[in-house]
């Protein structure tokens, strides 16, 4: 018996739960407060992709003569071949088996419908990636074979991360989703409920948090809070996460609280501690018990606000650390869907989900939700405390694999992260999202990579000057040019999103972000992108101040969902038009191929030609960096200690005394030559440079030192010995 359950519902992602609920029931531990999590989306996976249900599924497409498409009919054709492998490949893609990658990668062992039709036209792609990622991509068109089954002839709502996803974008209404919720139940639905009731059984909780990240968890959502409130009238039910947080801020319609009793919005950790009073003490007259965080409710029949509490929410050092137990950790499903590296991070693998900090430290993005408290109110995490947890999250969940999760990850508590990181001597593998900003050194991102990072995403939405000045996004092509580069050459993969149709963009600078995105995948700057349309939020600047930016919202009454608004642009221009043209370019720069084709070939319509100049984003990326000294600047040596020899060199009848260090790190050896008392002093100070170190030296107190036994350290600190060390570690940060 608990006192809360934490569910997520079908779906987010196969490969890793989401962490809001790991979050919360952390939180819960430090207040002694029992609870349950649980991600229903997983188990209603597994449970669904059994033969058993998969055959089910099969009579009763054919039973209601749904198999109509030739792609449909094949897979249905092939039945029993799609059955007889399919939990061993399940087993596969939850790493359990993988000697099974070599027969999966066998041409004629998985049965082949559409998804596979251009797999001959990616297979070279795989040549870099092995054999394991090439199975995996084949496994998961298998089972998108399967989906597009289900698709077609079960149910047209159902996707591996999604499910009724229409049903909960944009819906200023409540009437849709509430006219489905009367209609029988599905076959998913069905499921859903059968794993929600067992756990009820065994957890017998008093107050069900269900955690709604994205649209295509809210229908879902409802539908369990439908099962729970007809089942299990007597317990509370409670709906928080990113969709109420940024959707439902608004709702005034009563019907909403005939399946959930509460709705809380930002921070979860205070309003469900006060939650959790509020429903075991629902008979106290103590005032305390009423008085709620961020929280509506229904009373007298009217939808409520109840913000009455004046506790503070925690400050991030107090939420504990997120706790990932009761979860299915060993039985998520690694999938590749396309050939691509940096996608697969999203899909393939584990990953351990944290935050460096509360909120986004910019917080200046035009077309961000900066007006929310979950991007506004910027609280960062102390790098001690961030690796403290990191650890106990090793230790409990036995993966040293994280997602840095900030909306744009500060490159000063990056650095402290690193630092620590190589101070406590621990193997971690991370990534995170940052603004391409001038931070970014060559020596940052040395030592992110010499941390364990190994990708970074990255906003360079529109690639046009003028419009990252009206987004205010704080950044420029040419220093996104140069990061990028730095990032690249530090063995950093980059991912970028890339956006078209903001307010007022010509189809010229269209095609001009086009060209610059060219350009800097021929670089070899970028590795992975993506584009999406501008979509107008009602919480951004520019939802907000609509004639500021030239754009008319196209406005509804609101009494459920509001966040994403349709909008007519002053320039009248269709850019919905320039997506697919926009896709297959970048899916082609992405596989390093179409450098050399006009962008007119991308589109079957006229395009204008491109007025950026053919060299531009090399000329970016050859600038030489400033070798101005920042004298606060901190001094990192992360190679070892080198072995000595002590030589002399006669010139002219004068004989030098010359240190020469042996240097070895993980690729090569290499050697420098000092003079005698140059090299003893350089050799006293690497041992107090290395990143153990409690207190790391400045520039000014490396001179200072220098100068107080020798002479010019200008001259030694730009000499090629220095510089020759600072291509193998020694940073200035």
């Amino acid at each position: 018996m608990k006192d809360i359950l934490l569910l997520t519902p079908p779906f987010t992602q196969l490969n890793t739960p989401y962490p809001a609920t790991a979050y919360l029931k952390g939180f819960l531990n430090t207040k002694g407060i029992s609870s349950f999590q649980m991600d229903l989306g997983i188990e209603v996976i597994l449970e669904l992709f059994s033969k058993k249900n998969l055959r089910q599924l099969f009579d009763i497409a054919l039973i209601n003569d749904t198999i109509v498409t030739e792609n449909v009919k094949r897979i249905y054709a092939l039945r029993e071949q799609y059955l007889k492998p399919l939990e061993e490949v399940i087993r596969f893609l939850q790493g359990k088996n993988p000697t099974f990658a070599r027969q999966i990668c066998t041409e004629n062992f998985l049965p082949r419908a559409s998804r596979f039709e251009q797999l001959d036209d990616m297979d070279w792609a795989f040549g870099s990636m092995g054999m394991q990622d090439k199975a995996k991509h084949i496994a998961t068109l298998y089972l998108e074979d399967l989906s597009d089954f289900i698709v077609e002839c079960i149910d047209e709502n159902f996707g591996f991360s999604r499910y009724a996803e229409r049903l909960g974008r944009s819906a200023n209404s409540f009437d849709e989703m509430y006219k489905q919720l009367q209609q029988n139940i599905t076959f998913i639905d069905a499921i859903t409920l059968t794993i929600l009731k067992k756990r009820m059984a065994s957890v017998q909780p008093k107050l069900v948090c269900i955690s709604v990240p994205f649209p295509g968890n809210l229908y879902s959502a409802f539908r369990c809070a439908q099962f729970l409130k007809s089942s299990y009238p007597e317990i509370k039910i409670a709906m928080g996460g990113g969709f109420p947080n940024t959707e439902l801020r608004s709702v005034s319609d009563p019907r909403v609280f005939e399946f959930f009793d509460f709705i809380t919005l930002d921070d979860g950790e205070l309003p469900i501690e006060l939650l959790r009073l509020h429903v075991l003490n629902p008979t106290s007259k103590n005032p305390e018990y009423k008085k709620l965080k961020r929280t509506f409710l229904l009373e007298n029949g009217a939808v409520t606000f109840n913000n009455t509490s004046t506790k503070s929410d925690y400050k991030q050092a107090e939420v504990g650390t997120p706790d990932y137990s009761d979860l299915f950790l060993t039985k998520y499903i690694s999938v590749i869907e396309i050939a691509n590296p940096m996608h697969s991070l999203w899909s393939d693998g584990r990953w351990n989900k944290l935050t460096m900090a509360h909120g986004c430290y910019w917080g200046k993005c035009t077309f961000c939700d900066i007006s929310l408290d979950y991007i506004k109110l910027y609280q960062p995490i102390a790098a001690k405390l961030l690796v403290d947890r990191m650890q106990q999250l090793i230790e409990q969940a036995g993966e040293n694999g994280f997602h840095f999760v900030d909306e744009a990850a500060p490159p000063a508590l990056m650095k402290a992260l690193a630092i620590e990181i190589l101070k406590r001597k621990i193997t971690v593998t991370w990534w995170a999202n940052i603004r391409f900003e001038k931070s970014f050194t060559r020596d940052l991102c040395v030592l992110l990579n010499a941390s364990g990072c190994i990708a970074i995403s990255g906003g360079l939405e529109v690639a046009s000057d003028r419009l990252l000045k009206l987004i205010e996004k704080g950044v420029t092509v040419e220093q996104v040019a140069q990061v990028t580069r730095n990032l690249t050459q530090a063995n950093i993969m980059v991912h970028s999103y890339l956006m078209y149709g903001y307010p007022t963009q010509t189809v010229q600078e269209t095609v001009d972000s086009l060209e610059m995105v060219r350009q800097l995948f021929e670089a070899g700057v970028l590795q992975s992108g993506f584009w999406h349309q501008f979509a107008l939020t009602a919480h951004s600047p520019i939802g907000l101040n609509p004639k500021e930016y030239g754009i008319t919202p196209l406005l509804k009454p609101i009494t459920f969902a509001n966040n994403d608004i349709h909008f007519t642009d002053k320039t009248g221009i269709n850019h919905a038009k320039y997506s697919y043209g926009l896709e297959k370019s970048l899916f082609n720069y992405m596989h390093g191929i179409g450098f050399n084709y006009a962008l007119q070939q991308w589109f079957d319509f006229k395009i204008p030609k491109t007025q950026i100049a053919a060299g531009l984003i090399q000329d970016y990326i050859k600038q030489i960096p400033s070798f101005d000294i920042k004298p606060m600047a901190k001094v990192l040596w992360l190679g070892g200690m080198p072995t000595t020899e002590a030589q002399q060199k006669t010139k002219r009848g004068v004989t030098r005394q010359q240190l020469q260090l042996h240097f070895h790190d993980n690729t090569k050896s290499f050697c420098i030559t000092l003079e005698k008392d140059t090299g003893d002093w350089w050799l006293k100070m690497l041992e107090k440079l290395g990143p153990h170190q409690e207190k790391h030296l400045t520039v000014a107190q490396l001179k200072t030192n220098f100068e107080t036994h020798l002479q010019d350290f200008e001259l030694f600190w730009f000499s090629k010995p220095i510089t020759l060390l600072k291509q193998h570690g020694l940073l200035v940060l």
